[in-house]
């Protein structure tokens, strides 16, 4: 992991984007990298639009300003791509992974994609209801952000989930979203 990947979520408040956010940073720093997460808010409230951003290298960071050029775009939330700009800033080899029921091939169209650019969707938030019973597409964003990038092994990713959950949650609720993460790695899909 010498060289640094950047990657810009875009959320609405309450998701859990941010949490993702950490979750990778943690995940990524325990995995040997040298990483920095941070969001940036607009209206803070529930449903608002949100963007966070991580930085991953094997090299120490230097650099502290926003992500403009981010090679990985979650999107946690489909709406947002009539909303907001995710495309903006991102390089000809950019990867993008949207929370949707949508076939990769109609959400590339939507987005406008370059042929040389990775289109994936993955329906997060139909995982998260069945797995632990709330509309948090966070957790199975992160297992598919790990299929579609490699960025860390998955046992690194569920062994910080667990972490990271476990100091607020029940363990049903930490069980289910490890079930979450798993099932977005296996059911995340190219387009």
């Amino acid at each position: 992991m010498a060289k640094a990947i950047e990657i810009r979520w875009h959320g609405r408040g309450g998701q859990g984007t941010v949490t993702a956010a950490k979750v990778l940073a943690d995940a990524c720093l325990s995995g040997g990298g040298y990483v920095q997460a941070f969001p940036e808010y607009g209206p803070e409230r529930a449903g608002a639009p949100i963007r966070a951003f991580n930085r991953i290298s094997g090299n120490v960071i230097r650099m502290y300003g926003p992500v403009l050029h981010p090679k990985v775009v979650s999107i946690a939330d489909a709406t947002l791509m009539d909303a907001v700009n995710v495309t903006e800033g991102a390089p000809d080899d950019a990867i993008f992974i949207v929370n949707t029921s949508r076939d990769p091939k109609e959400v590339r169209a939507k987005l406008k994609a370059k042929d040389s650019q990775k289109v994936y969707s993955i329906d997060a938030t139909k995982i998260a209801v069945e797995c632990f019973g709330r509309p948090l597409p966070n957790s199975s964003m992160l297992g598919a952000i790990c299929r579609a990038t490699g960025i860390v092994a998955m046992d690194v990713l569920l062994e910080n989930v667990k972490k990271s959950f476990g100091k607020k949650f029940a363990q049903k609720i930490i069980d289910g979203n490890l079930n979450a993460a798993r099932r977005g790695y296996e059911e995340v899909k190219e387009g």
